[in-house]
């Protein structure tokens, strides 16, 4: 029986960190929430509402912690395609830098600083869709990122931030390329997507994820995975590597578990 652990889950109220949240108490570990929102299925103590930029807040929710999964984040750019003048504006700098890029550097410091041993950064496939749309496929760990827009690049830097972290102060950090789970309101966008059943991350594949992620015995320094459900048609992403750190294996395929 794998030893029960306290897991500090940022974004614990989003579509994902739900389902991640379910899971892992679920297996019995001990999930402190942390999101803007409060956290269904935790008992209020151990539900922190407070944002990221809330440092103090951060590092006593993590304190005691022996892994972070960190999913909070803003989900996507504001438009894309971007519009014609004048309606071409952007989200970068009032949504995706505090969110995703002040945000990934905090946790780290907050794992450095308080000696967490693992984090597990939630990052995105957007970062190698341009080999997705070149129908370059199944991308593997090694393909270099070509990234869809401005909310990928902001996981770009996410995936290197984790690796110098790694690399200068000793602890394991995961990247994780999650694939499509639609968020309420994505239904449209999602069943007109030629390549969303091929990308489709079931809630249910999600939590058992993050539930292996904090359980396996040891990672390497840095690493990154893909995670996704079984594709329909298209073999979009390479899971071997997820398989060989992991041991997970997804069970779902569109459109089975996305009403979880």
């Amino acid at each position: 029986m794998n030893t029960l652990k306290r897991i500090f889950v940022t974004g614990s109220a989003g579509r994902i960190g739900r389902a991640a949240v379910a899971e892992l108490v679920a297996c019995g570990h001990h999930v402190v929430g942390f999101d803007a929102q409060p956290t269904p299925g935790l008992p209020q103590e151990r539900v922190v509402v407070a944002a990221l930029a809330d440092v103090d807040a951060l590092r006593r929710a993590a304190t005691g912690a022996d892994a972070i999964v960190h999913l909070a984040a803003t989900p996507d750019d504001a438009r894309f395609p971007r519009g014609a003048a004048p309606d071409d504006a952007d989200n970068f700098l009032t949504d995706l830098v505090p969110s995703n890029i002040v945000g990934p550097y905090q946790i780290l410091e907050a794992a450095r600083v308080l000696k967490i041993p693992r984090v597990i950064l939630a990052s995105t496939g957007q970062v190698i869709d341009g080999h997705l749309r070149a129908g370059s496929m199944p991308v593997t760990i090694d393909s270099p990122p070509l990234p869809r827009y401005l909310y990928a690049c902001t996981k770009v830097f996410l995936e290197a931030l984790g690796q110098v972290y790694a690399k200068e102060h000793g602890i394991e950090v995961l990247a994780v390329r999650l694939g499509w789970c639609p968020r309420p309101g994505q239904e449209e966008e999602f069943r007109q997507s030629e390549l969303g059943p091929d990308v489709y991350l079931s809630p249910g594949d999600a939590g058992r994820f993050f539930v292996a992620a904090v359980e396996v015995a040891k990672l390497p320094p840095f690493a990154v995975v893909y995670a996704t459900s079984r594709h329909v048609t298209k073999h979009a992403y390479d899971l071997s590597a997820t398989r060989e750190l992991l041991g997970w294996e997804p069970r779902d395929r569109w459109p089975e578990g996305s009403d979880g």
